[in-house]
């Protein structure tokens, strides 16, 4: 297998929010960042997808807004699994780093006075989601990559990072799959940040692009690092439900922030059953629960859905702030603004990951995380809002310290390393007795059906049996021969990693018998205090750490 040697000062992972946000302090801080991307740059991940908003406590519409209750509601939301001195950083800095965005270009929706407006979200006491319509991320990440174009910072796509490669307990670089002509580049850094995003292709309904398979757990993973929370995975409440081709495509919060209400079958708003204050702006692991019971109560549509309905609103009103959303439905033949759309739970986010400390550095020397691969911010559940805050925020903190590791560290090499990654790859080549893409329908069926809103024992017990079954039978798949886009190939080394995924989030799922956030066990449907701990899994070892 050809190996082509590229050296930088901070290799970066993906070019999201997080890792463009990172490049730029890198930049900033004189050295050379060069950042890959598994698809397109700054197209393969999911800020650009995200259309809510970014919260920041302004002040701008609620005066009675403060940095402390921001905190407060993140960490409720979180169920208390949160790491507080990560949150802290997130709801003081969130602010600064929103300023920083529009001196990059970017433009957040203004009041006739001319401050910054903001929305009610759920989990918030108080209106604090600074947006631009219903396409905050794509305005957020366009000014991002502005400011990267801008200072000619190296970018280098469609490119699958495939192992960390270290040199005892420190980082020194990756090996990256070439997906045009299927050859490795081994990439010397002197400091790697990860920033590849979470894995909503673990199941079949997701909001997620397709590159999102949790291959930045696995790498880090298997190169040593702790990951945290790995059971706690976000499922959005509203996603699409038709047509096929559209299932789980995101249908932002800010239909239900601007007054959209949930609806059963029978014509009945169900969630004053569940959530009678906050009704459909509760936070998104009750709503999604809430939605899931009335579906498999017999009351969805059916499509296997509910109704979400804005048309009490006037159509001015929805054009102005949910443009995008009125041009995703027109697309299939819904005029949301006359009509109620139908809805149902999307994997959505992972709140667990990569475990960092409050400078974004990992349990190895030189590896720093920012964003979505991340755990421990969000705790149990994620605040809609608090993502996009989350990917500036620590994408700066990582660029910052990133730099200052890599001025004083060396480049090394591990040659050994890289031709036995090159070798892993090379035997993946072979005729076998099953494709990877089905193997891959396979995971995301096994883990929709038995590991996704609501959990038992049983169910979690039966999917760790069949994920070891799958783990052997790896070696059946089968594998072209191919040199450019071998989708076979890149579909071989995505299953590997998500199998080893899919196995530590179930394990962790077993581990925690109560129902925290995002992660409901129908068998233990109480929070339990003696649970208020977070489980962080490394190789051949299990941590606890209380909260």
């Amino acid at each position: 297998m050809d190996i082509k040697t590229i050296s930088t000062d901070i290799l970066i992972i993906g070019s999201g929010g997080a890792g463009s946000r990172a490049a730029i302090e890198v930049d900033d801080a004189g050295l050379k960042a060069t950042i890959v991307s598994k698809g397109l740059s700054f197209r393969s991940g999911c800020t650009g997808m995200a259309e809510g908003g970014y919260n920041a406590v302004f002040k701008t519409v609620d005066k009675d807004d403060s940095i402390e209750t921001h905190m407060k509601d993140t960490m409720k939301g979180g169920s208390y699994l949160n790491d507080s001195r990560l949150v802290e950083i997130l709801v003081n800095e969130s602010p600064k780093r929103l300023i920083d965005l529009e001196n990059y270009g970017a433009l957040f929706d203004r009041q006739e006075s001319g401050q910054i407006d903001q929305r009610p979200f759920g989990g918030q006491s108080f209106r604090r989601t600074c947006y631009q319509g219903d396409r905050t991320g794509a305005e957020l990440l366009n000014a991002l990559k502005e400011e990267i174009i801008k200072r000619d910072i190296e970018c280098i796509e469609e490119v699958m990072i495939t192992s960390l490669v270290t040199d005892e307990n420190q980082v020194i670089g990756a090996t990256g799959l070439n997906l045009k002509d299927s050859t490795l580049i081994y990439f010397k850094a002197k400091s790697v940040i990860l920033a590849s995003g979470g894995a909503g292709q673990l199941y079949p309904v997701t909001s997620n692009t397709f590159q999102k398979n949790g291959d930045g757990f696995a790498i880090a993973y298997r190169a040593g690092a702790k990951l945290v929370d790995m059971e706690q995975i976000q499922f959005h409440p509203t996603g699409m439900v038709t047509p096929e081709s559209k299932k789980g495509v995101l249908v932002t919060e800010a239909v239900r922030a601007e007054g959209g209400k949930l609806i059963n079958k029978d014509g009945e708003r169900f969630m004053g059953k569940y959530a009678p204050e906050k009704m459909e702006l509760a936070t998104r692991d009750v709503v999604a629960r809430s939605i899931y019971q009335e579906i498999i109560e017999g009351r969805g549509t059916e499509n296997g859905g509910v109704y979400l309905d804005i048309s009490h609103l006037d159509d001015d009103y929805i054009d102005e702030k949910l443009e995008t959303m009125v041009l995703q439905f027109e697309n299939v033949g819904v005029d949301i603004k006359h009509e109620p759309i139908e809805v149902a739970p999307t994997a959505h986010h992972f709140m667990g990951g990569l475990k960092i400390n409050t400078d974004a550095s990992t349990s190895l020397k030189n590896l720093y995380g920012a964003g979505e691969v991340c755990g421990g911010v969000h705790g149990a559940n994620r605040l809609g809002g608090n993502a996009l805050a989350d990917t500036q925020v620590f994408g700066k903190i990582a660029g910052v310290n990133a730099a200052q590791a890599a001025k004083e560290t060396e480049l090394k090499s591990n040659d050994e390393m890289v031709s036995e990654e090159a070798s892993r790859i090379q035997e993946l080549i072979k005729q076998g007795s099953i494709k990877p893409q089905e193997f891959k329908e396979n995971i995301k069926k096994l883990m929709w059906e038995k590991v996704a809103i609501v959990r038992d024992e049983k169910n979690l017990n039966e999917a760790l049996k069949e994920l070891r079954t799958m783990e052997n039978d790896l070696e059946k798949l089968d594998v072209g021969d191919k040199k450019q886009y071998n989708t076979d190939l890149v579909t071989a080394l995505e299953v590997i990693n998500m199998v080893e995924v899919c196995i530590l989030s179930v394990k962790s799922a077993i581990l925690r018998r109560e129902s925290r956030g995002a992660h409901y066990r129908s068998d233990f449907p109480e929070s339990m205090d003696e649970w208020k701990k977070s489980i962080i899994f490394s190789q051949n070892k299990i941590e606890f750490e209380a909260r």
